[in-house]
């Protein structure tokens, strides 16, 4: 398997490029801000078709360049239907703070050519690769993950996290959309059963696995902890 991943934009958020290995069909993760030209280079360099760009969820920082990429390409954007206004109104799930600094410029969007809707444990089967796509909201309304099986180097399957886990920590839930609860409900349902050879690679800073976070994410000690205790 191809995998290759960069941090994107101001916001540095993972952009992930995945592909059964060179010269193949290939699935584009979280094309956000300034993310197009990255995605260039890697399907230039691995001789790569885009054929669907999958976005965890709708905030501008993962989305910004959804229709740009599926638009060069000819691909298919997938996306939860609780997110689905944010493809062409993302300031409706930002702060006002982070509206107020964008509105000085210009930016129109617009959903892509074709879009798809996702569904809690749908499985695609996109450019050779199956992908479990799992329900996690909290971030916002439509977040979701998306599992790929592995079976390399005992890692059984890879989850593109996006803002749900990250490496010791969790995402925010006080943006338009989030809850805390729902959050906490979307890591101790989806998170927590999986096993812990699963590499997460999240939506922005460094890999990890769910046996790491197990061990040392306080929010999964905490899910954990009450777990026992009933």
């Amino acid at each position: 398997m191809l995998i290759a991943g960069f941090p994107a934009g101001p916001w540095g958020t993972n952009c992930y490029v995945v592909a059964t290995g060179p010269g193949a069909e290939c699935v584009v993760v979280d094309p956000g801000k300034d993310a197009a030209p990255g995605v260039a280079d890697v399907v230039r360099e691995h001789r790569l078709k885009p054929t669907a760009v999958l976005v965890s969820h709708g905030h501008i920082d993962h989305m910004w360049c959804v229709a740009p990429v599926a638009g060069t390409y000819d691909a298919t954007a997938y996306i939860h239907p609780r997110d689905r206004h944010l493809l062409s109104d993302p300031m409706a799930g930002m702060s006002k703070e982070t509206a107020g600094m964008l509105l000085g410029g210009k930016y129109e969007f617009a959903e892509p050519d074709r879009v798809a809707e996702l569904a809690d444990l749908q499985t695609l089967t996109l450019a050779g690769l199956e992908f479990v796509v799992d329900h996690t909201p909290g971030h916002t309304e439509g977040s979701v993950t998306f599992r790929t099986p592995y079976g390399e180097a005992d890692v059984s399957e890879l989850m593109f996290s996006g803002d749900l886990l990250f490496a010791g920590s969790i995402g925010r839930t006080d943006l338009p959309g989030g809850d805390h609860p729902t959050m906490l409900r979307s890591l101790r349902e989806k998170v927590l059963p999986l096993s812990d050879d699963v590499v997460v690679l999240p939506g922005h800073g460094e890999q990890t696995s769910i046996g790491r976070e197990r061990a040392t994410n306080p929010f999964l000690l905490d899910l954990a902890s009450q777990r026992s205790e009933t």
